[in-house]
């Protein structure tokens, strides 16, 4: 088969160069990989999704088990290529998700079915998808998501991890005082949840533990086509007090 390598999209955003291309990866038996840069750096691929699926599965799986089993409101904060939103949108248990990203351009290719799920995440009338900063929105002393009233569940995916930011600008949402003020907006038995590409973060768990309860570190081990290895991200979850 003819290697292929597409330029889908390109534009340019107040917070720089961003491109969205697909290519067919030799090193995983020429599959169709989808990627996102942002200037020189890889934000995501599609060859990689299973830590961002466990973000929304274990966060439903923590409200569940804490009696919140119908009619959940969501907030992601990450569109990227969709999969946290996507496997959220799988559980009928959802009934309202609002998925925040703060470049266009990505709320766009969902819209224009450029991705590999198509237009199933903008297109699904249980979601909203809203160009906003999801820090700024999520630290507000007022309750600035689109929910009249607290939801059940925030999940992050938008940082590499607790201390590797997109942005400088996002280090401080990792303290107590801005996760304190994210809790506001989340009921009681509901849960936080974020998404890490590297292993558990010790001092991050001591700062999360003390605004949240029952906080857990789960280990997603993936196949890595490039190291001939395993590879691991991990997902925090914390329940609200």
């Amino acid at each position: 088969m003819q290697p292929i390598f597409e330029e889908l999209d390109y534009q340019n955003t107040p917070h720089g160069e961003i491109s969205l291309r697909r290519r067919t990866e030799p090193k995983a038996d020429n599959q169709l990989v989808y990627e996102v840069k942002l200037g020189d750096e890889f934000l995501m691929s599609s060859l990689f999704v299973e830590a961002e699926e466990q973000l929304s599965k274990c966060c439903l799986a923590e409200l569940k088990n804490n009696g919140h089993t119908a009619n959940l409101r969501v907030v992601v904060g990450g569109l990227g290529l969709g999969y946290t939103a996507l496997a959220a949108l799988a559980d009928d248990a959802v009934c309202e998700l609002e998925v925040i990203d703060v470049m266009q351009p990505v709320i766009d290719w969902h819209r224009r079915g450029l991705l590999p799920m198509g237009t199933a995440v903008a297109e699904d009338p249980r979601c909203t998808l809203t160009h906003a900063d999801f820090f700024a929105l999520a630290t507000a002393s007022s309750n600035a998501f689109s929910f009249a009233e607290p939801v059940h569940a925030v999940l992050l995916d938008i940082d590499h991890s607790p201390s590797h930011w997109l942005n400088e600008s996002n280090q401080s949402f990792y303290d107590v005082e801005s996760l304190s003020r994210l809790a506001t907006k989340i009921i009681p038995g509901g849960v936080f949840g974020l998404w890490s590409n590297e292993k558990e973060d010790a001092a991050f768990t001591a700062r999360l533990s003390e605004v949240f309860d029952q906080v857990n570190n789960v280990l997603v081990e993936f196949s890595n086509p490039y190291s001939d290895a395993i590879s691991f991200n991990s997902v925090y979850t914390g329940v609200k007090r």
